[in-house]
Parts: structure tokens; sequence; C-alpha cells
């Protein structure tokens, strides 16, 4: 709040200028306990692959950034564990009513969407329905997946049609203010150049693999084409899924139209994650020793030390406060205000 009178500024900051409207609570909180709930059940799996594994909680936390390590949770894999604590932690700001979680939250209910329509997809051929039935759980599997598209569905519901800034004098939504938009910008570029890295090794790495683009993809959109029925997310999905979320979350952030900063952060620290795991596979099957005898195992550790840097540097600008106390719109306001007197 900035006020003038007779020559004095009257600095007083707004009632808590980080939660949403009173109108647009009730929204938030109901995306946010879908997204718990969501995370407590993939965590409640999680619980279950450990005990049935045979192994124990160290066990467990080795295997968390081991990717070499014996599977003791057989149901899930680091792509889950990673949006598991991705739906936890957005789940708690939007129970809150805070505008930050909104960007992060409507990112993972497009990730549940697309995640439930492959499925869809995948239960309209017969051969993967009859696997279906006959998996282990295959009801609780099946309310999983139900519980995801609902989630989905309450978080884009919810969150599409509430604005993500506070709407000025002409009633357009402000555009982030300059002190924001440089680190969006700069998370932007990051986030495009991995896209781009991420597509040339997906393009390099499975497609080829496969011997025919076209099978890569009906796998990455059809479920039945892989013949798992278990939460895990297979390589094809999670590679082409995380092309296009780097390129467009990039292309967004460098854009600055929106404060996309909280997805930001969720993703980046999703992919700093799985890239930590890829960097203790190459140290533990001794990769750094052997990398720089072949031009593609000098360029793939380039490629991951980049992923390294790049991710943690949007984790950390994602993170801060940019501007100070009074930066950003606040801090334009007051300089206006005290060159007018």
């Amino acid at each position: 709040m900035v006020m003038q009178d007779d020559g004095a500024v009257d600095i007083r900051p707004d009632p808590d200028p980080g939660r949403a409207d009173p109108a647009h609570r009730g929204r938030y909180r109901a995306a946010g306990l879908c997204l718990g709930l969501l995370g407590l059940a993939m965590a409640g799996w999680t619980v279950r692959g450990v005990a049935q594994g045979g192994g124990g909680v160290w066990d467990f936390v080795e295997e968390l950034f081991h990717p070499t390590f014996p599977g003791a949770v057989p149901v899930l894999g680091p792509y889950e564990w990673a949006f598991t604590a991705a739906f936890l932690g957005v789940a708690g700001p939007a129970l809150a009513g805070r505008r930050a979680a909104r960007a992060a939250a409507l990112l993972l209910g497009w990730v549940l969407l697309v995640a439930a329509l492959r499925e869809a997809v995948g239960l309209c051929d017969a051969a993967y329905r009859a696997r279906y039935v006959t998996a282990p759980e295959w009801g609780w599997l099946l309310a999983t997946r139900c519980l995801g598209l609902v989630t989905a569905l309450v978080v884009l519901g919810a969150l599409l049609p509430v604005g993500d800034a506070r709407r000025g004098a002409s009633g357009e939504p402000d555009a982030p203010p300059g002190a924001r938009r440089r680190p969006s910008r700069i998370c932007g570029v990051l986030f495009l150049v991995m896209g781009v890295v991420q597509l040339a090794w997906t393009v390099r790495g499975p497609m080829l693999a496969f011997g025919h683009p076209g099978r890569f993809l009906r796998a990455a959109v059809d479920a039945s084409a892989t013949g798992t029925v278990g939460l895990a997310a297979p390589p094809e999905f999670a590679s082409a899924g995380a092309v296009l979320v780097l390129l467009i979350l990039g292309a967004l952030a460098w854009g600055a139209r929106c404060d996309v900063r909280s997805a930001l952060l969720a993703y980046g620290a999703v992919q700093l994650y799985l890239t930590v795991r890829s960097v203790v596979q190459l140290a533990v099957t001794d990769y750094f020793n052997r990398s720089l005898e072949t031009p593609q195992g000098a360029l793939w550790l380039a490629t991951t030390a980049y992923g390294l840097a790049a991710m943690t540097s949007v984790v950390v600008l994602s993170s801060g406060r940019p501007g100070g106390p009074y930066g950003g719109a606040r801090g334009e306001s007051l300089r206006t205000a005290a060159a007018g007197r």
C-alpha cells in the first residue's frame, strides 16, 4: 500500500499479497486436497513396495540415488518418486491459498491428464484390459489411476479460471515486473536448451532403439504398446514428456507474460533429482574414466554436467525473491510516489 499525504509516503505493506483472493481460496484448497491425496496414495504404494521387496528403509534410500541398485520397490520408479514429492510439496501451499502454488499445480494437473489419456487409449485394447484384470491388486491400480484423473480435472477446472496476477487499471493481468522477468527469462533459456538436448538424446537413443519413430511414439501415447500395467512410467512416455514440458515451460518463462516461477521450481527440482541419479550412475559404473574415449561419451558427460548446473540454477533462481523487499511492482510504485514529491 502506497499513500502520499503532505509529502509523506506511507509504505505500509499490503495484507499478505501472496494469498489468493478470498473468493478463490476454495479453489486452491480443492486443488491442494486432491494433490495431497494423490501424493499420499503414491507414498502408500512406495511403502508397500519397500515392505514387499524384502529390503529395509536404508535400501530404499540407496535406491533413490543408485540407479543400478537391485529394485526394492518394484511398483514405482524414480519418476513416480519425484512427482510424489512434487504432489505433496505443492499441496501444502495450495491448501494455504498461496498464489505461488497455481503455476506448479497447473503443471502437475496437465501431466496427470496426459498420463490418464494415455492409459485410456491403452484400455481400448482388449488384450491390455485382460492383462489389467489379471494383475495383482489391479483394483487398487485402477483406483489410483482414477484418482490421478480426478485430481487432474479438479486442479485444471479450479485453477485455470483464476488469474495469476492482480489486474491493473485496464482490467488486464499485470505482466511480471522487470525484477522478476529477468530471472524468468534466464530460467526459460536454461529450460529451452535442456529441452533441445533432451530431444536430441531421445532421437539418438530410444527412438533409434525402437528401429522406427512410429513405434516410439505409439509407446509414448498408448499404454498397451509396452504391455505393462504398473504405475511406473515407461521410458518412452517419460522421455517424450520431459521434452514437451521443458520446451513449453521454457517458452512460457522466456515470454515472461505470466508468473510460472513455481512451475519452474517444481519441474526443475524433478529434473535435478533425475540428473543427480545419472551422475551417481556415471560414478558407480566408472564411466567418468572412460567417457572421453569416444565422442559420444564426452558429449554425454558434457550434457549431463550442463543439466546438473542448469537445473540447480533454475531451482535457485525460481525459489528466490527477486527485487528485494522494495523490488518488483511495489518498488516501482514507491519510486513513482517519491518522484511525485
